[in-house]
Protein backbone atom coordinates (compact mmCIF):
# COMPACT_ATOMS: atom_id res chain seq x y z
CA UNK A 1 0.00 0.00 0.00
CA UNK A 2 1.25 3.42 -0.88
CA UNK A 3 0.04 6.64 0.90
CA UNK A 4 1.24 10.43 -0.19
CA UNK A 5 1.08 11.51 3.61
CA UNK A 6 3.30 15.21 2.33
CA UNK A 7 4.50 16.83 -1.00
CA UNK A 8 6.55 14.24 -2.49
CA UNK A 9 6.81 11.80 0.53
CA UNK A 10 4.94 8.27 0.37
CA UNK A 11 4.32 6.01 3.39
CA UNK A 12 4.73 2.55 1.91
CA UNK A 13 3.23 -0.60 3.83
CA UNK A 14 5.61 -3.46 3.87
CA UNK A 15 4.22 -6.24 5.26
CA UNK A 16 5.66 -8.48 8.25
CA UNK A 17 4.17 -11.76 7.85
CA UNK A 18 3.48 -13.97 11.10
CA UNK A 19 4.80 -11.16 12.93
CA UNK A 20 2.71 -9.38 15.81
CA UNK A 21 3.54 -6.09 14.06
CA UNK A 22 1.99 -6.80 11.29
CA UNK A 23 3.53 -4.26 9.03
CA UNK A 24 6.72 -1.76 8.57
CA UNK A 25 6.14 1.99 7.36
CA UNK A 26 9.09 2.65 5.09
CA UNK A 27 9.07 6.04 3.73
CA UNK A 28 9.59 7.32 0.13
CA UNK A 29 10.99 10.99 0.04
CA UNK A 30 11.56 12.03 -3.88
CA UNK A 31 14.05 14.84 -4.00
CA UNK A 32 15.63 16.92 -7.34
CA UNK A 33 17.13 13.48 -8.89
CA UNK A 34 17.24 11.33 -6.16
CA UNK A 35 15.51 9.91 -3.26
CA UNK A 36 15.77 8.58 -0.23
CA UNK A 37 14.01 5.09 1.84
CA UNK A 38 14.07 5.33 5.42
CA UNK A 39 14.04 2.02 6.68
CA UNK A 40 13.28 -1.21 4.38
CA UNK A 41 11.30 -4.08 6.03
CA UNK A 42 12.90 -7.35 6.70
CA UNK A 43 15.65 -9.96 4.59
CA UNK A 44 12.15 -12.28 2.83
CA UNK A 45 10.52 -12.80 0.10
CA UNK A 46 7.42 -10.65 0.93
CA UNK A 47 8.82 -7.62 1.86
CA UNK A 48 10.83 -7.48 -1.20
CA UNK A 49 7.73 -8.52 -3.43
CA UNK A 50 6.22 -5.56 -1.70
CA UNK A 51 8.79 -2.79 -1.79
CA UNK A 52 9.75 -3.91 -5.46
CA UNK A 53 6.23 -3.13 -6.47
CA UNK A 54 5.54 -0.38 -4.81
CA UNK A 55 8.87 1.52 -6.01
CA UNK A 56 8.06 0.85 -9.49
CA UNK A 57 4.81 2.54 -9.33
CA UNK A 58 6.27 5.33 -8.07
CA UNK A 59 9.16 5.28 -10.82
CA UNK A 60 11.93 4.83 -8.31
CA UNK A 61 15.56 4.32 -9.72
CA UNK A 62 17.56 2.52 -7.06
CA UNK A 63 20.97 3.59 -8.60
CA UNK A 64 19.35 6.88 -7.63
CA UNK A 65 18.14 6.43 -4.02
CA UNK A 66 20.09 6.56 -0.77
CA UNK A 67 18.73 5.10 2.38
CA UNK A 68 18.66 5.90 6.18
CA UNK A 69 18.19 3.29 8.89
CA UNK A 70 16.54 4.08 12.39
CA UNK A 71 18.00 1.40 14.07
CA UNK A 72 19.39 -2.04 13.53
CA UNK A 73 16.27 -4.43 14.06
CA UNK A 74 15.56 -6.78 11.42
CA UNK A 75 12.08 -5.25 10.33
CA UNK A 76 14.05 -1.96 9.83
CA UNK A 77 17.54 -2.62 8.75
CA UNK A 78 16.98 -6.37 6.62
CA UNK A 79 16.29 -5.53 3.53
CA UNK A 80 18.60 -2.49 2.78
CA UNK A 81 21.64 -4.78 1.38
CA UNK A 82 18.84 -5.97 -1.04
CA UNK A 83 18.29 -2.65 -2.74
CA UNK A 84 21.03 -0.65 -1.86
CA UNK A 85 23.05 -0.28 -5.41
CA UNK A 86 27.03 0.65 -5.48
CA UNK A 87 25.34 4.22 -5.76
CA UNK A 88 23.77 4.29 -2.97
CA UNK A 89 24.53 5.75 0.50
CA UNK A 90 22.85 3.82 3.47
CA UNK A 91 22.46 6.07 6.97
CA UNK A 92 22.77 4.77 10.40
CA UNK A 93 24.63 5.67 13.65
CA UNK A 94 27.82 4.61 14.38
CA UNK A 95 27.13 2.43 17.23
CA UNK A 96 24.56 0.48 15.58
CA UNK A 97 27.15 -0.08 12.51
CA UNK A 98 29.44 -1.27 14.38
CA UNK A 99 26.91 -3.47 16.22
CA UNK A 100 25.84 -5.01 12.84
CA UNK A 101 29.30 -5.73 11.73
CA UNK A 102 29.47 -8.01 14.47
CA UNK A 103 26.84 -9.54 14.45
CA UNK A 104 27.23 -13.85 14.24
CA UNK A 105 26.83 -16.73 16.34
CA UNK A 106 28.85 -15.57 18.57
CA UNK A 107 27.06 -12.69 19.77
CA UNK A 108 23.71 -15.14 19.29
CA UNK A 109 25.46 -17.34 21.98
CA UNK A 110 26.28 -14.71 24.60
CA UNK A 111 22.59 -13.96 24.31
CA UNK A 112 21.32 -17.17 24.76
CA UNK A 113 23.62 -17.41 28.27
CA UNK A 114 22.78 -14.22 29.78
CA UNK A 115 18.72 -15.23 29.32
CA UNK A 116 18.83 -18.72 30.18
CA UNK A 117 20.69 -17.16 33.70
CA UNK A 118 17.44 -15.25 33.68
CA UNK A 119 15.36 -18.55 34.25
CA UNK A 120 14.68 -19.95 30.48
CA UNK A 121 15.32 -23.44 29.48
CA UNK A 122 16.95 -24.92 27.54
CA UNK A 123 14.51 -26.31 25.50
CA UNK A 124 12.53 -22.80 25.37
CA UNK A 125 15.80 -21.12 23.98
CA UNK A 126 16.13 -23.81 21.82
CA UNK A 127 13.22 -22.94 19.79
CA UNK A 128 13.59 -18.86 20.00
CA UNK A 129 16.99 -19.00 18.84
CA UNK A 130 15.96 -20.58 15.52
CA UNK A 131 12.93 -18.69 15.07
CA UNK A 132 14.79 -15.09 15.98
CA UNK A 133 13.83 -12.20 13.49
CA UNK A 134 17.77 -11.03 13.88
CA UNK A 135 18.92 -14.29 12.75
CA UNK A 136 16.17 -14.93 9.80
CA UNK A 137 15.64 -11.92 8.01
CA UNK A 138 18.10 -9.62 8.86
CA UNK A 139 21.02 -8.30 6.32
CA UNK A 140 21.78 -10.35 3.09
CA UNK A 141 25.44 -9.63 3.16
CA UNK A 142 27.55 -6.87 4.87
CA UNK A 143 27.22 -3.74 3.47
CA UNK A 144 29.29 -0.39 3.76
CA UNK A 145 27.49 2.23 5.67
CA UNK A 146 27.44 5.77 5.97
CA UNK A 147 27.60 6.53 9.69
CA UNK A 148 25.79 9.97 11.34
CA UNK A 149 25.85 11.55 14.42
CA UNK A 150 23.29 14.26 16.44
CA UNK A 151 22.77 17.02 14.67
CA UNK A 152 23.70 15.74 11.53
CA UNK A 153 21.43 16.73 8.40
CA UNK A 154 20.20 15.12 5.59
CA UNK A 155 19.01 17.23 2.59
CA UNK A 156 16.60 15.68 0.58
CA UNK A 157 14.09 17.63 -2.76
CA UNK A 158 12.45 20.42 -0.44
CA UNK A 159 13.32 18.57 3.02
CA UNK A 160 16.27 19.17 5.43
CA UNK A 161 16.31 16.58 8.26
CA UNK A 162 18.38 16.64 11.74
CA UNK A 163 19.75 13.60 12.94
CA UNK A 164 18.49 12.94 16.84
CA UNK A 165 19.83 10.41 18.83
CA UNK A 166 17.33 8.39 20.91
CA UNK A 167 18.80 5.37 22.40
CA UNK A 168 15.88 3.03 24.63
CA UNK A 169 14.70 0.90 21.86
CA UNK A 170 18.05 0.23 20.57
CA UNK A 171 21.18 1.18 21.65
CA UNK A 172 21.67 3.91 18.95
CA UNK A 173 18.20 4.30 17.67
CA UNK A 174 18.46 7.66 15.30
CA UNK A 175 15.05 9.98 14.62
CA UNK A 176 14.55 12.58 12.16
CA UNK A 177 13.41 15.79 12.43
CA UNK A 178 12.37 18.76 9.94
CA UNK A 179 11.77 21.90 11.87
CA UNK A 180 10.82 24.03 9.12
CA UNK A 181 8.11 21.74 8.25
CA UNK A 182 7.69 20.46 11.57
CA UNK A 183 7.94 16.62 10.90
CA UNK A 184 9.34 13.97 13.26
CA UNK A 185 10.24 10.90 11.42
CA UNK A 186 10.17 8.69 15.04
CA UNK A 187 11.33 4.83 13.84
CA UNK A 188 10.38 2.77 16.68
CA UNK A 189 11.19 5.64 19.24
CA UNK A 190 7.27 6.71 19.97
CA UNK A 191 4.31 4.69 17.86
CA UNK A 192 1.20 5.40 17.77
CA UNK A 193 -1.18 2.65 19.40
CA UNK A 194 1.23 0.05 20.23
CA UNK A 195 4.36 0.67 22.83
CA UNK A 196 7.76 0.20 21.73
CA UNK A 197 9.81 -2.77 23.05
CA UNK A 198 12.78 -1.86 25.89
CA UNK A 199 14.60 -4.66 26.54
CA UNK A 200 18.01 -5.79 27.76
CA UNK A 201 20.88 -4.76 25.05
CA UNK A 202 24.98 -5.50 26.68
CA UNK A 203 25.51 -2.17 24.88
CA UNK A 204 23.11 -0.16 27.13
CA UNK A 205 23.59 -0.07 31.12
CA UNK A 206 20.07 1.12 31.97
CA UNK A 207 18.10 0.74 28.93
CA UNK A 208 14.61 2.25 30.58
CA UNK A 209 16.14 5.16 31.85
CA UNK A 210 18.17 6.00 28.24
CA UNK A 211 14.40 5.37 26.93
CA UNK A 212 12.77 7.66 29.22
CA UNK A 213 15.70 10.07 28.46
CA UNK A 214 15.39 10.14 25.13
CA UNK A 215 11.21 11.41 25.34
CA UNK A 216 12.09 13.60 27.56
CA UNK A 217 14.99 14.58 24.17
CA UNK A 218 12.05 15.26 22.02
CA UNK A 219 9.19 16.31 23.87
CA UNK A 220 9.46 19.89 23.64
CA UNK A 221 10.47 19.88 19.77
CA UNK A 222 7.76 21.54 17.39
CA UNK A 223 6.21 18.63 15.37
CA UNK A 224 3.13 18.90 13.52
CA UNK A 225 3.14 15.08 12.12
CA UNK A 226 5.22 12.12 13.51
CA UNK A 227 6.18 9.99 10.89
CA UNK A 228 7.03 6.46 13.12
CA UNK A 229 7.92 2.75 12.32
CA UNK A 230 4.25 0.65 12.56
CA UNK A 231 0.78 1.62 12.68
CA UNK A 232 -0.80 4.91 11.99
CA UNK A 233 1.10 8.36 11.45
CA UNK A 234 -0.11 10.94 14.07
CA UNK A 235 0.29 14.21 15.34
CA UNK A 236 -0.01 14.77 19.47
CA UNK A 237 3.70 13.28 20.40
CA UNK A 238 3.49 15.20 23.64
CA UNK A 239 0.17 13.40 24.37
CA UNK A 240 1.65 10.00 23.43
CA UNK A 241 5.13 10.78 25.77
CA UNK A 242 3.05 11.41 28.51
CA UNK A 243 0.97 7.86 27.79
CA UNK A 244 4.46 6.07 27.01
CA UNK A 245 5.55 7.78 30.43
CA UNK A 246 2.94 6.40 32.35
CA UNK A 247 2.80 3.03 30.68
CA UNK A 248 6.34 3.08 32.33
CA UNK A 249 5.74 3.37 35.67
CA UNK A 250 2.74 0.96 35.84
CA UNK A 251 5.32 -1.68 35.06
CA UNK A 252 7.47 -0.54 37.16
CA UNK A 253 5.03 -1.08 39.34
CA UNK A 254 4.34 -4.25 38.47
CA UNK A 255 7.70 -5.65 39.20
CA UNK A 256 7.98 -4.18 42.31
CA UNK A 257 4.59 -5.82 43.42
CA UNK A 258 6.27 -9.17 42.10
CA UNK A 259 9.37 -9.07 44.23
CA UNK A 260 6.84 -8.13 47.13
CA UNK A 261 6.35 -11.87 48.31
CA UNK A 262 10.29 -13.13 47.38
CA UNK A 263 12.89 -13.23 45.23
CA UNK A 264 12.46 -14.11 41.33
CA UNK A 265 14.44 -14.50 38.70
CA UNK A 266 13.09 -11.79 35.22
CA UNK A 267 11.66 -14.87 33.56
CA UNK A 268 9.67 -15.67 37.24
CA UNK A 269 8.60 -11.86 37.43
CA UNK A 270 7.06 -11.49 33.92
CA UNK A 271 4.49 -13.16 34.21
CA UNK A 272 2.83 -10.58 36.96
CA UNK A 273 3.23 -7.90 33.89
CA UNK A 274 -0.37 -7.35 32.15
CA UNK A 275 1.21 -7.22 28.62
CA UNK A 276 -1.14 -6.86 25.98
CA UNK A 277 -1.21 -9.76 23.99
CA UNK A 278 -4.05 -12.04 23.49
CA UNK A 279 -2.95 -14.99 25.54
CA UNK A 280 -4.31 -15.56 29.13
CA UNK A 281 -2.03 -17.17 30.47
CA UNK A 282 1.57 -17.01 30.64
CA UNK A 283 2.18 -20.59 30.24
CA UNK A 284 0.27 -20.01 26.91
CA UNK A 285 2.61 -17.27 25.63
CA UNK A 286 4.39 -18.25 22.31
CA UNK A 287 8.66 -18.72 23.61
CA UNK A 288 9.82 -16.05 21.45
CA UNK A 289 6.71 -13.62 23.36
CA UNK A 290 8.09 -14.82 26.35
CA UNK A 291 11.92 -13.73 25.13
CA UNK A 292 10.21 -10.64 24.06
CA UNK A 293 8.75 -10.24 27.72
CA UNK A 294 11.25 -11.08 29.72
CA UNK A 295 13.90 -8.42 28.08
CA UNK A 296 11.62 -5.84 28.82
CA UNK A 297 11.48 -7.11 32.17
CA UNK A 298 15.37 -7.32 32.43
CA UNK A 299 15.30 -3.63 31.64
CA UNK A 300 12.85 -2.66 33.77
CA UNK A 301 14.40 -4.44 37.02
CA UNK A 302 17.84 -2.67 36.06
CA UNK A 303 15.71 0.75 35.83
CA UNK A 304 14.64 -0.47 39.34
CA UNK A 305 18.18 -1.29 40.93
CA UNK A 306 19.09 1.99 39.70
CA UNK A 307 16.86 4.08 42.11
CA UNK A 308 17.95 1.89 44.89
CA UNK A 309 14.76 -0.04 45.08
CA UNK A 310 15.80 -3.74 43.66
CA UNK A 311 19.09 -5.91 44.47
CA UNK A 312 20.21 -8.78 42.76
CA UNK A 313 22.17 -11.66 43.54
CA UNK A 314 23.39 -15.11 41.57
CA UNK A 315 21.48 -18.46 43.34
CA UNK A 316 22.17 -21.40 41.47
CA UNK A 317 23.76 -19.81 38.52
CA UNK A 318 20.81 -18.03 38.16
CA UNK A 319 20.10 -13.73 38.61
CA UNK A 320 17.64 -13.16 41.14
CA UNK A 321 16.23 -10.33 42.70
CA UNK A 322 14.28 -8.69 45.50
CA UNK A 323 12.60 -5.71 47.01
CA UNK A 324 14.66 -3.49 49.12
Amino acid sequence: MIEEVLPHVYRMEIPLPRNPLRSINSYLIKGQGRFLIIDTGMNREECMSEMTSDLKKLNVDLHKTDFFITHLHADHLGLVSNLATDTSKVYISKLEASIVAMIGEERWKNFGSIYKAHGFSDDELGKIMKALPGRQYSLKHSIKFNTVKEDDVIDIGDYSFRCIETPGHSPCHMCLYEADKKILVSGDHILSKITPNITFWPEIDNPLKEYLASLDKVYPLDVNLVLPGHRHIFSDHKKRITELKKHHQDRLSEVLSALKDGEKNAFQVAPYIKWDIKYSSWELFPSMQKWFAVGETIAHIKYLEGKNLVRQRTKNQQIVFSAI
